[in-house]
């Protein structure tokens, strides 16, 4: 009898640690507070400090993972956004006889270079040039302000972390460290080499990037996690379209057309490498003999154009279309 006591006695004891309040919302969860042993004390249910997420049993962990090669494409992606717009406003005002839009590309790579490597050291383990982060598992991972939990349909808890620690904020991060380097490098570059502009175009591309730097901090704060899943895709139909528009607009209808100007192979390979980027962050090169052999493909849209243009050419299809009237 004393034996079943003890033992219905430990049970309901068992079973009152066990009730505790829910902890609601998909992202919240409970800090520990310390650790003794094998046992831990953990806190109320709400945020995760920032550098942490929930568990399977809603505590919140530290990221102590590293980024795959995914994440580190998707970051590379998101690298390359100023610097493509960089180099794309700087060639529309730079003019066809000034000679400073060669060093201006190059002051573009650098800063945004430079802006790329402060921001790994600056992020955590600072110093260092790797980072630490939670795994990416779903799409809400991204929205964490959408999964607030009202349990009584009044109050609100706000359990909004950053669940994808730190791809989401690095990128902000990136993009303020670009804008402060070309404020601090580009205006004195301009005003020194910029001779064949007039003075009113000299600061346009500048002023360029001070406009599409706040489209970009926008389009990563609401469109981040959409980005993450879709930019390899962005990639490839993006260098396809605007391929197939410089080599219409550059009247490119054969091989020798390439040749003519060094300008146009450099168009060429620059999205030869974007087409390369795109195959890449898709197939994610998980098994290399089966992912490599699709590289062969990036040739492939420029082979076709070259091979049709001639065929689609607007003057021989309205006098081919006059012939048969």
């Amino acid at each position: 009898m004393l034996g079943a006591s003890l033992g219905n006695a430990g049970r309901a004891l068992s079973a009152a640690v066990d009730i505790q309040p829910a902890c609601l919302g998909l992202y919240c969860g409970r800090t520990v507070l310390s650790v003794n042993g094998s046992v831990e004390t953990y806190g109320d249910c709400g945020v995760c400090p920032r550098g942490q997420r929930t568990d399977d049993n809603k505590i919140c962990r530290e990221c102590v993972g590293s980024p795959d090669r995914y994440d580190w494409l998707y970051l590379g992606f998101m690298a390359m956004l100023p610097l493509v717009l960089h180099w794309f406003f700087i060639e529309w005002y730079s003019g066809k006889k000034s000679s400073s839009a060669l060093l201006q590309h190059i002051t573009a790579l650098l800063e945004c270079s430079m802006a790329a490597l402060v921001t790994l050291l600056v992020s955590d383990p600072v110093g260092s040039l790797h980072i630490r982060s939670c795994r990416v598992k779903k799409l809400s991972d991204w929205y964490t302000m959408l999964y607030n939990p009202s349990p009584d349909y009044i109050t609100t808890v706000h359990c909004t972390h950053e669940a994808v620690y730190p791809l989401y904020t690095i990128v902000f991060i990136y993009y303020a460290f670009c804008l402060v380097l070309m404020m601090l490098l580009r205006p004195l570059l301009v005003k020194k080499i910029a001779c064949g502009l007039g003075k009113s175009d000299r600061f346009k591309s500048i002023y360029a990037a001070l406009y599409f730097f706040p489209i970009l901090t926008v389009l990563q704060a609401v469109g981040g996690g959409l980005l993450y899943y879709a930019f390899p895709y962005i990639i490839l139909v993006l260098s396809l379209v605007t391929l197939a528009v410089y080599m219409s607009a550059s009247e490119v209808e054969s091989c020798k057309d390439l040749f003519v100007r060094k300008k146009r192979l450099v168009v060429l390979f620059s999205h030869w490498l974007l087409h390369a980027y795109g195959i890449i962050s898709i197939s994610k090169l998980d098994k290399l003999e089966q992912d490599l052999p699709l590289l062969a493909l990036v040739p492939a849209p420029a082979l076709f154009y070259l091979l049709t243009a001639k065929y689609t050419e607007p003057s021989r299809i309205l006098s081919e279309g006059g012939n048969g009237h």
